[in-house]
């Protein structure tokens, strides 16, 4: 395979021009299954909140990249060995680290493809890759899986400070216009280092930890699970499943050839082949919104309108709670619905509904962001914070909510 000349470099937004370290990336970014991620809304649904939130899975791969470059210098700048194998695999194990989403990224985690997760298509596509490339990704799977015997490098890729979390939170930020969410993942990364195989931050960036932490809280109420993004998520969910609920064989006829695949067929991990890979790299958001825009003129009541909510913003009524919901308030709002458009139970349940959201900035069950003391000593963020609130965010608050059509009492 040879490799084009003509762009080694990408304007990015956040950060400038980004540099593409080696003709393998260059390689993988010229390749359809990264060139979908151009098709792949970064945050779901949430520009019907925050109108400017139309950047895509592409922009963030790239963006994660390049902070893993900057990591790299700073790290070898402080003493730290990775060699040039291990470079390259940090870069393709983050650049590839969200190729296996689907259609609006987590808004439809589980509905194309149920029972199984992003990563878990991630790592088929980077093993079908592999091939591809005869063995060249070896150590960016080892990484990715979390097998390779530097953890410091598995920290860098997927950690509670690691580069997908840096870009993220700054590019999100930065597209929504939610300026809580900025910050400095210079800073941060000017900060790390490496102890006994393990990432570190140094004292000197507490604060800049702290403010990426309550930045990250922030973030997820604010933007993340934004009530009026949940109850849209919630819509397009519910679209898809009532589509294959009810649509036959000629109905479907409408969709798109591996849209069409995923409705008539249950696929689960195991059944996850080359020729399904394939077919779910043809996958994406335009496949669903073309879709939809058909079945907003089903005669079916409940697929047509959920269809119109979603393409004209005309959402349904959402409630958030410190308490879960009130039983016999749901049950008035279903009979309610069921007695102004005549439906049934199961389908008053399309329209009126309950859940719930999490929000934890910092998992003191998971691994550690340690602190490094001048001292040598080694401390958890949490303990060294004189910020009082940053123990509160190691707590995990639940919030429920209630969703139903506006014009319900």
């Amino acid at each position: 395979m040879t490799t084009s000349k003509k762009l080694k470099i990408f304007n990015d937004p956040i950060y400038g021009f980004i540099t593409i370290p080696s003709p393998l990336v260059f390689d993988l970014i010229a390749h359809p299954y990264f060139q979908r991620l151009r098709r792949i809304s970064q945050m779901g649904l949430s520009y019907l909140v925050y109108p400017g939130a139309h950047h895509t899975r592409f922009h963030h791969a790239l963006g994660s990249m390049h902070l893993m470059q900057k990591a790299v210098q700073v790290l070898r700048f402080k003493g730290v060995e990775i060699t040039n194998e291990e470079e390259n695999g940090l870069y393709c194990a983050i650049l590839l680290h969200d190729i296996g989403h689907g259609p609006f990224s987590h808004a439809m985690e589980h509905s194309i493809v149920e029972s199984t997760n992003h990563e878990y298509i991630s790592l088929q596509f980077m093993e079908t890759l592999n091939r591809t490339f005869n063995g060249s990704l070896n150590t960016a799977i080892s990484i990715f899986k979390g097998l390779h015997q530097k953890p410091f490098l598995i920290q860098l890729v997927s950690s509670q400070l690691d580069m997908d979390r840096l870009d993220y939170l700054k590019r999100d930020s930065f597209y929504t216009g939610v300026a809580e969410g900025n910050i400095n993942s210079e800073r941060l990364i000017s900060m790390l280092n490496v102890i006994d195989g393990h990432l570190v931050v140094e004292e000197k960036a507490i604060y800049s930890v702290e403010k990426f932490l309550i930045a990250r809280r922030f973030m997820y109420w604010q933007v993340y699970l934004h009530k009026t993004g949940i109850v849209a998520e919630q819509l397009l969910i519910r679209v898809l499943k009532r589509a294959k609920e009810i649509l036959d064989d000629e109905q479907l006829q409408v969709c798109s050839e591996p849209l069409r695949f995923f409705m008539k067929n249950r696929i689960e991990r195991e059944d996850f082949d080359k020729n399904v890979l394939d077919t779910f790299a043809q996958l994406d958001d335009i496949d669903i919104l073309s879709a939809i825009k058909t079945w907003r003129k089903n005669d079916d009541f409940v697929l047509s309108n959920l269809s119109e909510m979603l393409l004209n913003r005309r959402l349904l009524k959402v409630k958030l709670k410190n308490k879960p919901i009130d039983n016999a308030k749901f049950e008035r709002y279903i009979i309610e619905v069921k007695e102004n458009y005549s439906l049934s139970d199961h389908e008053a349940s399309y329209f009126v509904f309950t859940g719930e959201i999490e929000n934890r900035a910092y998992n003191q069950n998971r691994q550690h962001i340690n602190i490094l003391k001048k001292n040598g000593k080694l401390i958890d963020v949490a303990k060294a914070s004189d910020q009082l609130n940053l123990k509160a965010l190691s707590n995990t608050v639940t919030k429920y909510y209630i969703c139903y059509p506006k014009d319900s009492v």
